[in-house]
């Protein structure tokens, strides 16, 4: 699949680093993304992670409020509002 960049510098720039490495301008734009990839991903948390930090900053907060979550919601032992 073709992939069609648009800009003067991007081209100038992966002209150098082919030149500079002795790659085809193919292979250096490949490796570069294939890197800057790896450390984007090694950067990012995952999302189970961060959702496992939520739940725990979570759970460590203060019961401000001693009702019951039926008591809060308004509702009776069988559901019904009260």
């Amino acid at each position: 699949m073709p992939l069609n960049i648009k800009d003067a510098e991007a081209h100038a720039l992966a002209r150098e680093l082919a030149e500079a490495t002795g790659e085809s301008l193919t292979r250096a734009v490949k490796v570069s993304i294939a890197e800057r990839l790896a450390r984007v991903r090694h950067l990012r948390p995952r999302l189970a992670d961060r959702l496992d930090r939520i739940a725990l900053d979570c759970a460590s907060l203060p019961v401000l409020d001693p009702r019951t979550p039926e008591e809060i919601l308004g509702y009776d032992e069988s559901g019904l509002p009260r």
